[in-house]
């Protein structure tokens, strides 16, 4: 009798792993033996979430920990050319790092309005300059962990980092969107957007008073990590459930003008 062979392990880099979904994202692959590339926005609270994963039975050797701060795109190349340096293929990359977007209006120094910078250009850039390492291996996959939120959604094409008429709901809901369409960009590898359900991490309030554990949530991205799951190119998942994004975000038009614009602001700091 013969015994079920073990998926091969792979190399997974999950933005925004010190806590919330990222944190349970990075736990749950670990513990399938996948090397985990973890992001966080400081060595502080880097250190912590792996030292948070090791007491929970992660093997530390097969954790890495790299630091960026998403509020400057700086940052965000240094850490792509590091991962590509140490890591010169990447079986999965989970575009998970976001915030809320603050009462008042707030600009990185970038020039960027900070949620469209830290949820949505951040993911663009370090996906574009993660290109090798992700089409080294057959089979790679971005995971774009995204809301519902995108469908209340409209990108401010005049005025992207909402400098005229600013509300941080429509702020954070134009980063989501922005990265659901993200999602559709012709690639080498499969990009999906996932709603991972309303969960209890620091960003419920911007959705409810309660929601499922971040577990959960976690559970839904990980799926999409899985090779055994087969996903449909650039589509988007509500939870598990493959699922109609906003109309907006499923013409091609759209997907072309957001990447002119991302390139452009992304451009400017190079």
């Amino acid at each position: 009798m013969s015994s079920a062979v073990s998926p091969a392990p792979r190399t997974v880099l999950v933005t925004g792993a010190t806590s919330g979904i990222g944190w349970e994202t990075a736990r749950l692959l670990a513990g399938r033996g996948d090397t985990v590339i973890l992001h966080a926005p400081d060595r502080a609270t880097g250190d912590d979430a792996v030292a948070r994963l090791a007491a929970a039975g992660a093997d530390r050797l097969r954790l890495r920990l790299l630091v960026a701060d998403f509020s400057r795109l700086d940052e965000v190349r240094a850490m792509a050319a590091r991962v590509a340096d140490e890591h010169p293929a990447l079986d999965v990359l989970v575009n998970n790092a976001a915030v809320a977007a603050p009462e008042r209006r707030t600009v990185t120094a970038d020039g960027n309005e900070l949620s469209f910078q830290v949820n949505f250009l951040a993911a663009y850039l370090l996906t574009h300059e993660l290109r090798g390492p992700l089409s080294a291996r057959p089979g790679s996959r971005v995971v774009n962990v995204s809301s519902s939120m995108h469908r209340t959604a409209s990108i401010a094409w005049n005025d992207p980092q909402r400098a005229k008429r600013y509300s941080r709901l429509a702020a954070y809901a134009q980063s989501q969107l922005a990265l659901t369409i993200f999602a559709r960009e012709q690639a080498p590898w499969t990009s999906v957007s996932v709603h991972p359900g309303v969960c209890d991490t620091a960003l419920l309030p911007l959705y409810a008073h309660e929601g499922d554990s971040a577990v959960e949530g976690a559970e839904r991205v990980v799926r999409l990590c899985d090779p055994a799951v087969e996903l449909v190119p650039g589509a988007y998942y509500d939870r598990t459930a493959l699922s109609p994004a906003a109309p907006v975000a499923m013409e091609e038009r759209t997907v072309r003008r957001l990447c002119r614009l991302a390139d452009q602001l992304v451009a400017r700091t190079a």
